[in-house]
């Protein structure tokens, strides 16, 4: 039963490959589907965790990596089809690259980063925005409103980076000299 997160995770890492095949396919409502099935799993694998303390390693890497790559993969596909500027892509992918590569090192250092609420926030308008330019497609009357939502979300996420390299990074090689 203690794997049960880090299998929901690993059907999340699935699911990327999915919602990219359904948006290539232009299955709008499909890919909405995936991704808000794929949101609520990492609810689900988050809150089973922390209840009954299933929380592992593994699981602090690859919750992360799916919610990063569900994330990348999607505003790729919406900039495909010029849904998203390419300076929103260009920053996720930095920020995002940038706390992959990063937390990649860390952990071969056998340092895992945890999630706090600055990246909790940054994620859940990252989530936010990708439902809401999907849902777009059937609603219009959404406007601009995912593209400000996902401008909230780049802002947010900047912060947290420097939060988690501040914490989690620079504090951490304060504490081990």
């Amino acid at each position: 039963m203690r794997y049960i997160p880090n299998i929901l995770s690993t059907i999340r890492l699935l699911l990327v490959g999915v919602f990219i095949l359904l948006f290539s396919k232009t299955k709008y409502l499909a890919c909405l589907i995936v991704f808000i099935t794929a949101f609520l799993t990492d609810l689900l694998d988050g809150y089973l965790a922390r209840r009954n303390n299933w929380i592992s390693d593994l699981g602090k890497v690859l919750d992360p990596l799916a919610d990063k790559l569900m994330v990348i993969a999607a505003f790729s596909c919406f900039y495909s089809v010029g849904w998203l500027p390419l300076y929103m892509l260009l920053a996720v992918l930095i920020k995002e690259g940038i706390m992959i590569i990063g937390g990649l090192l860390l952990f071969r250092k056998e340092v895992v980063v945890y999630a706090d609420w600055y990246g909790k926030f940054a994620a859940g308008f990252f989530n936010a925005g990708v439902a809401l330019t999907l849902a777009k497609n059937f609603w219009p009357w959404i406007g601009a409103l995912n593209l400000i939502v996902i401008g909230i979300a780049i802002v947010l996420a900047i912060i947290a980076l420097f939060h988690y390299a501040k914490v989690q990074v620079f504090n951490r090689d304060k504490k081990e000299s």
